[in-house]
Parts: C-alpha cells; structure tokens; sequence
C-alpha cells in the first residue's frame, strides 16, 4: 500500500503492529509493556500503557496526495479512502471520547489535598481562634470532616497571624486580672489598655455570645405564673373574677422558655465549656448560676391545680441542694477575706445569690417542711443584711452606675418582698416580722420609682428584666398583706402593682423577642470572658515614645537644615 509524503513515525509503528483479534470500544493504541522507573531493575510492569487518539472521519489505505497537489486530486483521493477499509488497523469512531492516564506512584501531592474540599463548589475553612474556648478545642470537628470527606480544613493567613499574635485567655481563677482588663460595676468592658483573645471586628458564634444572665428572663416570665395563681385564689382579688386559665398558659409559656434557654446554654457546656468556665470564674456573673435554680422554684410554685396539687417533698431537697453548694462557696469566698471578699465584688446581683435563700424557704414551708425552709432563711438574712450595708454605702470602685444597669437597682426590692411571704409561711401568719421585711420592701420600692428620669435614656438589654421579678415579688407580696390588712387602700396598691407588674413582663417580652428575632442584637460579643493574660503596652508609653520620636525626628532634620546650610555656601 502506497502513503503519501506525509507519513510520521507513529504511523510506521501502527503498520507493523498485529491486527488486533477484535475492534476496540475505543480509539486507542495499546503500546507493550516497558521498564518503568519506579519498579525494581529487572522487573517489568505488568500493565500495558493505554494511549487514546482522537477519532478520525476518514480510514487508511489510499495514497494521500501530498499538500501542493490540486484540489480535486484531494478530494477524489480522500473519498476513495472513505470507500475502501483499512488493511492492516481499523479505527472505529467511538460513542465518547475518553482520555485515560495511569496514576503517578509516590502519593497525592499536597495541593491536590486541599483542593479536595472544593469538590461540593466550597473550600472548608476553620477559624481557629475560636479552639481555646471549645471543649474539644477543633479537634472532634477536624476528625468529623474528615470522615465526611470534606478535606483538611485550613486557616486563613490573617487569622493565623492572628492566633499567634494574641496572648492566651486568661486563667480563670484569675480574678485580679479580670479587674484589672475590665471595667464598670458590671465587669463587661474592656479597657482601652487591653486585648481581647477573640477577634472584636466579628460576630462570635451564637453559644459564646449566649450568656448566663439569659436566664433572668425565665425568673420574669415565670413569677408572672405565680401572680395570677395567687389572684384567682387569694381573697383580696376575688372582685376581679381571674380565671385560672391564664395561670395555666403563663405556666406553659415559662415552662417553654425556660426549655429553650437550658437547652442553648446547655450546648454552650458542652462545646464552649471554656467560657462557661470564665463565665463562673468573673466575680459578677457567678451570681447569676443562682437563676436557673430560683427559676425551677418557680415553676414549681407556680405550677397549676390542674397540673399537680401537691408536691413531693424530694423535689425542694433535690432543688435546694445546688443553692447550699454555690453558697458554700460564693459565701465563703466573701468572709475569707481572699481575692473575692464581699467589699471587692459587691455588685446589686449579689442579691440574686441571697434571694434563693427566702424562695427556697417560702417553697419549703409551703410544702409543710419545716427545719429546711428555716435554715435557708437565717442564712439569707444575715448575708442579706451584710450586702445590704455594703451596697448601700456604694458600690467598692465608688464608680458610679451606667445607665444601662440602674434597672439592676430594682433588686434590693426582691429579697425583702419574698421575705416577708417567707416568714409569714413559716410561722403562719403575717405577722410583725413579716411586716417588718415588706414594709422595707415597699419603701425601696417608692424611693425607686419616684426616680423616674434615673430609668430613662438608654438602650435595651437583658438588663431590663431585672425589673421584672422584684416587681412582681412586690405585687404578691402586697397581695399577701391585703389578706390581713384588708381595705381599699390595699386592695387599690395590690391591683396597681400587679397590673404594672404584667405590662412591664409583657412589653420586656415583646421587645426582647424583636430584638432577638429582627434586629439580632440581643446577644452582642461577650467580653468580659475573652480578656487575655498579656496586656497591652499602655496609652501613657506609647504616648511618650511618640514624643521621643518626635524629638528624635526633629532633631534630625535640624542636623540635616544645618548641614545643607553649610555646603550652600561652598557651592
């Protein structure tokens, strides 16, 4: 068979080839095997090496005219080469093209690993600035996307300058170094001197900005439950024919809500522990780990005749035990005289840890126990009368309140309203004791409420809800004191305080639920638990390290003027 002029080596080896037995599937030429570089001397691959070809619409077998030749010789010759089939290979035009390659021994390469993360059309990223505060600090979360197949995560180089430029967070025993990196009465701001061990241009993730102090709402909403049980049972309210229904709804309403917040802070314990650890560490919000527990004595009194009429009594015992271990500690810590005395970390929150003493007697005495609800409320009057005096000559950094947390004022009302019911239970009658401690109750609260610009001017936070359960306290309290006082002027001051009560529980409930739910808010970056141990150089050096490089500078450019004056002349 003649070729034309143009024929090339690997044409020459497809004619020397043997036929193959049958037609490929494919357009591809199989080469022998051959001694790879990666196999053993004297070994051979025992796999043929396959080689695709681009399908072709024309056979082999008539001489192709060579380029210069006429056109119409070209075209007579390419049809009879279409005509007649190949004699020695036949090309089959296949269905797809396919382009096979044998894998390259020695292991994947490193760029081609991290591309494996983009095959879903997404690279997976870990930022791990977030590993000191998780409990598995990233590594459960590597292992999980490694066996899902999403790749190795990899940081971006900011936040690994990032990492590595921060100090550590501080330790959380510490409590000198959270005075000294935070301030205002509530601990939450940081110091311009100061850095933060969590990025603060970013959103932390939902469970780090979730906090403790979340549970207040639960105390608000809740004792909402108790009021209307005790209106549509208690005498002086009769007139106004509540029906017991709505103790039910505000019942499952708290019950709800109370849910819902131990379940997210519950997965903050379990991911975030760090911070839930920094959390119980700081010297203010230690006292609100008291909240869950006075929410659950809550819902306990408050629950609906329809739902139980009596209680066990292992449940006051199984409630009240977490009250005697944090106040075993808390208490302690404020009459050692160590880091977390009473006059260094006196704060109006502090009353939240003394409250639980007088809810838990009131619950207890209700029940008909009577040594327990005893004990618990000699403990609260005396540490309530220590903190009282100590709040009530000012605040120990003598600094005065942010407006923000004046609402936190309101709880010098709680622990003298639930007191004075507390009493009245124990000895069965409200009787001059009792009075004594509503009598308090009621003056704090007229001395507050007269103030009215000192509750204006600022904007929404959890915060609010402290007025919430003081008022409502107050509200039932006074209910209790109508049974036996009983007149228009009491029963006028048990209806008013209870209805402002419910509008403020209601409007605080709206709001916070906007604020959650549109304008996502609620739950700003927690600061106080991500301040470092490593401090920053302070505002005043680095000020006058800027006026010595001032001086420095102008000192050299008048070296530079007078050198230039000198050589002008020589010029």
């Amino acid at each position: 068979m003649e070729l034309g002029h143009d024929r090339s080596p690997m044409y020459f080896n497809l004619m020397q080839m043997r036929p193959p037995e049958r037609v490929a599937p494919r357009s591809e030429a199989v080469i022998p095997a051959f001694d790879s570089p990666f196999n053993p001397p004297g070994q051979r691959s025992g796999h043929p090496v396959s080689i695709s070809l681009p399908s072709s619409p024309t056979g082999f077998g008539e001489p192709l005219v060579a380029p210069g030749g006429d056109l119409h010789e070209r075209k007579q010759a390419m049809s009879n080469a279409a005509q007649e089939p190949a004699q020695h290979v036949r090309f089959v035009q296949p269905h797809r093209v396919m382009f096979r390659s044998q894998p390259n021994p020695g292991g994947v390469p490193t760029h081609a690993v991290r591309r494996m993360g983009s095959r879903g059309g997404r690279t997976m990223n870990r930022d791990k600035r977030y590993d000191s505060f998780k409990t598995f600090s990233g590594k459960l979360e590597r292992q999980i996307t490694h066996l899902a197949g999403g790749g190795v995560p990899v940081s971006t180089p900011e936040e690994e300058e990032f990492a590595q430029g921060q100090g550590e967070a501080v330790s959380g025993d510490n409590v000198d170094r959270f005075f000294a990196a935070l301030e205002g009465p509530e601990l939450d701001k940081l110091k311009s001197s100061e850095e933060l061990a969590l990025p603060a241009d970013k959103k932390w993730p939902f469970l780090l900005r979730f906090p403790i102090s979340a549970f207040g709402m639960c105390l608000g909403v809740s004792s909402q439950a108790i009021l209307y049980k005790t209106i549509a049972t208690a005498a002086p309210t009769e007139f106004l024919h509540v029906n017991p229904k709505v103790n039910l709804v505000l019942w499952f309403i708290s019950v709800g809500l109370m849910s819902i917040i131990t379940a997210a802070y519950a997965f903050k314990i379990i991911f975030f522990f760090e911070a839930v650890r920094r959390e119980y560490y700081h010297p203010i919000r230690v006292n609100f780990f008291f909240a869950p527990w006075i929410a659950c004595l809550f819902l306990a009194m408050g629950v609906p005749p329809s739902v139980a009429t009596q209680l066990p009594p292992w449940l006051w015992y199984a409630l009240m035990s977490p009250f005697l271990c944090l106040e075993l500690k808390i208490y302690g810590q404020w009459m050692s005289g160590g880091q977390r005395r009473l006059s260094k970390v006196a704060n109006p929150s502090n009353h939240l840890s003394v409250v639980g003493n007088f809810v838990g007697a009131l619950m207890g005495a209700s029940m008909g126990l009577k040594e327990g609800p005893i004990f618990f409320f000699g403990v609260g009057v005396a540490h309530y009368t220590v903190l009282f005096v100590t709040l009530y000559q000012r605040l120990p950094t003598n600094a005065t309140l942010p407006k923000d947390l004046h609402p936190v004022f309101f709880l010098f009302v709680a622990a003298p309203s639930v007191a004075s019911m507390a009493w009245a239970k124990i000895v069965d009658e409200f009787g001059v004791g009792a009075k004594l401690a509503y009598f308090i109750a009621m003056f704090l609260y007229a001395s507050l409420a007269v103030r009215i610009n000192f509750f204006r001017g600022f904007m929404f936070s959890l915060s609010w809800w402290a007025y919430t359960f003081p008022m409502t306290g107050a509200a039932i309290a006074s209910i209790r004191y109508a049974t036996v006082v009983d007149n228009a002027f009491t029963k006028a001051l048990c209806v008013g305080l209870s209805l402002l009560a419910t509008l403020t529980v209601t409007g605080l409930f709206a709001t916070t639920m906007v604020h959650a739910l549109v304008y996502h808010d609620l739950f700003p970056n927690d600061i106080a638990i991500a301040i470092t141990d490593r401090k920053m150089k302070p505002i005043m050096e680095l000020q006058e390290s800027g006026k010595d490089d001032d001086s420095r500078s102008g000192s050299s450019k008048d070296v530079e003027a007078g050198a230039t004056a000198a050589v002008a002349p020589e010029a």
